[in-house]
C-alpha cells in the first residue's frame, strides 16, 4: 500500500490539491470521448456520483458502468455511493473497478459493517 497509485495521487492531493471531475455533467452519449478529453488535460482521478433514487431522488450510474469504464481508463476511479443500504453495492462497485467507495454515514445503520467490505 505504500506505493500504491491511490496513496500516491491521494498524497498529491492533500499537498498539491487534485481535480477529480464528475462524470455526472459528461455527455453521456460521448462518455469515452469526454473522458479522454480531461485525460488529455492531465485528470488522472474520475467521480462518479452514484444515485439510487431512493437516498437521493436521481439515478445513475451502476456496476455494469463503472466495468465499462475501466475497460476504457485506467484514471482512478472514485465511486461516491448516494445509496440506501450501501452494503449491497460496496462488493459489487468494487468487482466492477471502482478504485475507492465512498458512501454516507447516515445511509447505513451498520456503517462499521460496511467498512469492512
Amino acid at each position: 500500500m505504500k506505493n500504491s497509485p491511490f496513496r500516491r495521487l491521494a498524497q498529491r492531493a492533500f499537498s498539491e490539491g487534485l481535480i477529480a471531475p464528475s462524470l455526472l455533467s459528461a455527455d453521456f452519449a460521448s462518455l469515452k470521448d469526454e473522458i479522454h478529453d480531461v485525460e488529455n488535460a492531465g485528470v488522472e482521478w474520475l467521480h462518479l456520483d452514484v444515485m439510487d433514487g431512493h437516498f437521493v431522488p436521481n439515478l445513475t450510474f451502476g456496476p455494469p458502468v463503472v466495468q465499462s469504464l475501466r475497460k476504457a481508463t485506467k484514471s482512478f476511479l472514485d465511486c461516491h455511493l448516494m445509496v440506501s443500504r450501501p452494503e449491497e453495492w460496496i462488493v459489487p462497485f468494487r468487482e466492477a473497478g471502482a478504485d475507492l467507495i465512498t458512501i454516507h454515514q447516515e445511509s447505513t445503520p451498520h456503517l462499521y459493517r460496511n467498512l469492512e467490505l
